[in-house]
């Protein structure tokens, strides 16, 4: 056969593993492009049993013993007959891969941010005093330090507020009833919660509430290059989350929003942006839009704007390679993604009937369950009666599909 630079592009894209710090709605899109994949995650995770997924690295939690994981990583990106491109979905596998990107760049390669950006982004203070800094169009908002100080008699913010932590933490995620942000609407109420903030341990941000539901928060997300050029971006907004108020996202959808396009890429460039990112916006009622927080990492969106059209993960992996992109157009307003599980919960709550919700989520173009490729979910629920598809391979956690 014939070696031609089309096969030679092919044989290079193939022979780089995507190394996913991440679940399946990462796994998906990159295997949509063809692109084989090792991932990085706990024992009994849903990806380790995708069609997508060749080999894995077995971690329980990326903040425990991080040095050990990036050795344990290391080690394999070695046995590997091209350095893989790495992806990271949460903040911790951000900071893991920005700490330490010196030593990862050895044996992977990743798009990033600056280090300093990340840690500006991720810690909510820091992006506080750097939204100061560069007139970003964030709500009000403080600091307060509830293991420290007593419940303040007086807020100079307008109520009702928002409350959340500098840092996601797992201590705030499993607090009772604190979801991602709690809403107190007084002094006196703020008062009265904060003898269980303080219980938390964590230093606090208090915010501005913008009015209006969980379904007014539009995003704008974008990769942007080494040389500062928009490979590819996409609009979304939220349709359900659960708990419906700051709860986690269970269904969403592709819009075409022209203002929150615009003002994603000026804030791209405001902030030197490099990587991909995920903005945040509120829009309040007279449409104004209110940046609540930027994520410089991949993310369940990536999911959804690949089956619409614009696959961001295969458009780095295409750049890490030094290979011609994909195609890429606009994508298709609509498309809709859901949690099929969490937003049958979602969608009771809000008061959708089973009748009703049943055609719509059948509609949904992205979902954690997908015919062409069942075993993640088939073999979280037969597990006892399903073989491993796959065989500890070397010490350290280390996998490698069957």
């Amino acid at each position: 056969m014939k070696n031609t630079p089309a096969a030679a592009e092919t044989a290079a894209a193939n022979a780089a593993l995507a190394c996913v710090m991440g679940d399946m709605d990462m796994v998906r899109p990159l295997g949509l492009a063809g692109l084989r994949c090792a991932v990085v995650t706990h024992p009994g995770a849903p990806a380790l049993h995708s069609r997508f997924t060749r080999d894995a690295i077995l971690w329980d939690d990326p903040a425990r013993n991080p040095d050990g994981l990036v050795e344990v990583m290391m080690a394999f990106a070695k046995g590997q007959p091209e350095k893989p491109i790495l992806y990271y979905q949460d903040d911790t596998q951000l900071l893991l891969v920005s700490r330490n990107r010196d030593r990862l760049a050895e044996g992977f390669r990743f798009a990033i941010a600056d280090a300093e950006l990340v840690e500006d982004l991720v810690d909510k203070g820091r992006f506080q005093a750097l939204a100061e800094r560069l007139n970003l169009p964030v709500p009000a908002t403080r600091r307060l330090y509830p293991t420290r100080e007593a419940a303040p008699d007086v807020v100079d913010l307008r109520f009702p507020l928002i409350v959340k932590p500098l840092t996601r933490r797992r201590v705030w995620d499993e607090a009772d009833g604190f979801a991602k942000a709690i809403q107190v609407d007084s002094a006196e109420e703020l008062r009265a919660v904060w003898p269980r903030l303080a219980a938390v341990g964590l230093d606090l941000l208090v915010q501005e509430m913008i009015p209006g539901p969980e379904t007014r928060i539009e995003s704008y997300h974008v990769y942007v290059d080494e040389r500062g050029g928009v490979a590819g971006e996409f609009t979304g907004a939220k349709i359900r989350t659960y708990p419906l108020a700051y709860g986690h996202s269970t269904a969403l959808t592709i819009t075409d929003a022209p203002d929150v396009a615009a003002l994603g890429r000026s804030l791209t460039e405001r902030l030197s942006l490099r990587g991909v990112a995920k903005f945040d916006f509120k829009r309040a009622p007279d449409g104004a839009l209110h940046l609540l927080e930027v994520n410089p990492r991949f993310n369940l969106w990536h999911h959804l704007g690949a089956v619409a059209g614009v696959n961001l993960p295969a458009l780095v992996h295409a750049d890490r390679l030094g290979l011609p992109r994909p195609a890429v157009g606009k994508a298709r307003a609509g498309a809709r993604w859901c949690h099929i599980t969490k937003d049958r919960l979602a969608a009771k709550d809000s008061g959708l009937s089973m009748a009703a919700w049943l055609p719509w989520v059948l509609g949904c173009e992205a979902k954690a369950i997908a015919l062409d490729d069942p075993m993640p979910f088939l073999h979280n629920q037969l597990a006892r009666f399903l073989p491993s598809r796959a065989h500890h391979d070397a010490p350290g956690g280390a996998m490698k599909a069957q």
